[in-house]
């Protein structure tokens, strides 16, 4: 038996909306058998948008019965029964989250009407319930209510029935096939395109643009999570209603996947990204001279016409900076703020401060070793990082000149690493930012014995 589901809801995903009104028709795959169809008190205000759409007011469901006074009644009718939607994945989340508060748990087989129409009637235009129902020849009346799209999602079911010759639908319902997972308007063929290797991964949406970069250290299994998790979120629906192609691209070491993904968020700017999309540098470490003719280095946000000795984005690291630096050059805690008590300077106590901050050294000799500490932060190594390729032929190379990220691509194996110069020939260019460069000299300081010095 078969529940052909269709429901309204008070936006686009479950964690943090309601269900205004319900509609199952049940059918035995040649008919419906029966029908069940109520509004439901969503308990929150229905916005102005989904009113105009679907009809549906907030004096219309104020005496409707919540979800949890009519979910036995929807459990019962729903839960030995294949689940059937048109865009599955959207009802299904809705039913499983208001059911699962209710106290039911609810777990059954789908099957989505836009991706089995794909296949059994390929060639449409476009597999929207309204223009795939036109199509159809299947007239739909009462659009946007759950009472009407889901008799014509039923009727849309009992087409795919009596034309799928090539048993689709019983591929779909098969425990190994992704279909009931993957979003509505993606090929399966594209999923079934990803390895099992490093790499980033691209979802586009309805015109080919890229509207979402990941990477992953196993790029099929990454992509799989994204649409088989009960996930309620925003981030899911989003992918289910508005990715319809996947791509991807392999990387030889998860490092290299990093820094792609990186370079691809800044030069794309995806809309569904939020992590990376914002100014790298945020905080810089600045060099000024103070009343008493001392130099002082401290930390602030990075502003316009001020020029910071070093940047970088996270807070932690520009103070791991400055305590090596004053360990290094000897520096006093106090003038570069690592301690801001008036007990005593715990660099005099630990024998590295020399007396500035006590008036006891000159300004003119502790000066010198500020502005040495500042050099040492624009002088800084050229190295290569290689590691593991994309054959058994080849060796990744991460290029870095002068502490800046130069690029990456592959060399063959047994490659000379004698000229920097020979090297920048083989890499592709990428344009650095903060965080390539954070988790460049991260792994580096995690892993030295693959990189190669020049």
């Amino acid at each position: 038996m078969y529940a052909i589901v269709d429901i309204e809801t008070t936006g686009s995903y479950a964690a943090a909306n309601g269900i205004t009104e319900i509609s199952i028709q049940l059918s035995d795959g040649q008919s419906v058998t029966g029908r069940y169809s109520t509004l439901i008190n969503p308990g929150q205000p229905i916005p102005p948008y989904i009113t105009a759409m679907t009809g549906i007011t907030n004096s219309m469901v104020a005496g409707a019965p919540r979800f949890a006074e009519v979910a036995e009644q929807i459990y019962n009718l729903l839960h030995d029964k294949i689940f059937i939607a048109h865009n599955v994945n959207f009802d299904y989340s809705f039913i499983k989250s208001h059911l699962r508060e209710a106290g039911f748990e609810f777990n059954t087989k789908k099957l989505c009407t836009v991706r089995l129409s794909r296949k059994i009637f390929p060639g449409f235009l476009s597999y929207g319930l309204g223009k795939l129902s036109c199509s159809l020849g299947i007239e739909i009346s009462d659009r946007h209510r759950a009472g009407g799209d889901a008799e014509a999602t039923a009727k849309i079911f009992h087409l795919l029935m009596e034309n799928d010759k090539e048993n689709h639908i019983q591929k779909s319902l098969q425990r190994n096939s992704k279909e009931w997972i993957l979003p509505p308007n993606v090929p399966k063929e594209h999923f079934d395109a990803l390895p099992y290797t490093p790499g980033v991964y691209y979802f586009h949406n309805e015109k080919g643009k890229v509207v979402y970069v990941g990477k992953a250290a196993n790029i099929r299994y990454r992509v799989n999570s994204h649409f088989s998790n009960n996930s309620e979120s925003r981030q899911k629906q989003n992918f289910m209603r508005h990715v319809y192609g996947i791509s991807h691209q392999p990387c030889g070491t998860e490092l290299m996947a990093c820094i792609l993904e990186s370079a691809e968020i800044k030069k794309r700017w995806p809309v569904f990204n939020s992590s990376q999309k914002r100014w790298e540098d945020i905080y810089g470490i600045f060099v000024y001279e103070d009343r008493r003719g001392y130099l002082r280095l401290a930390i602030d946000k990075n502003r316009k016409r001020l020029n910071p000795v070093y940047t970088f984005h996270y807070l932690v690291d520009g103070h791991a900076i400055i305590r090596k630096l004053v360990k290094d050059y000897q520096l006093c805690p106090k003038l570069c703020f690592l301690q801001n008590d008036d007990a005593v300077c715990e660099g005099i106590k630990e024998d590295y401060c020399k007396g500035a901050c006590a008036k006891k050294e000159t300004p003119a000799r502790y000066n010198r070793r500020v502005q040495k500490a500042c050099s040492s932060l624009m002088v800084q190594p050229s190295f290569a990082i290689i590691d593991n390729g994309l054959n058994g032929d080849d060796r990744s190379c991460i290029l870095v000149c002068e502490g800046k990220f130069y690029g990456m691509g592959y060399i063959p194996a047994g490659f000379p690493l004698k000229d920097i110069s020979v090297l920048k020939e083989q890499v592709a260019i990428y344009r650095e930012n903060s965080f390539i460069r954070n988790i460049i000299h991260g792994y580096v300081a995690r892993f030295p014995e693959k990189v190669f010095y020049f």
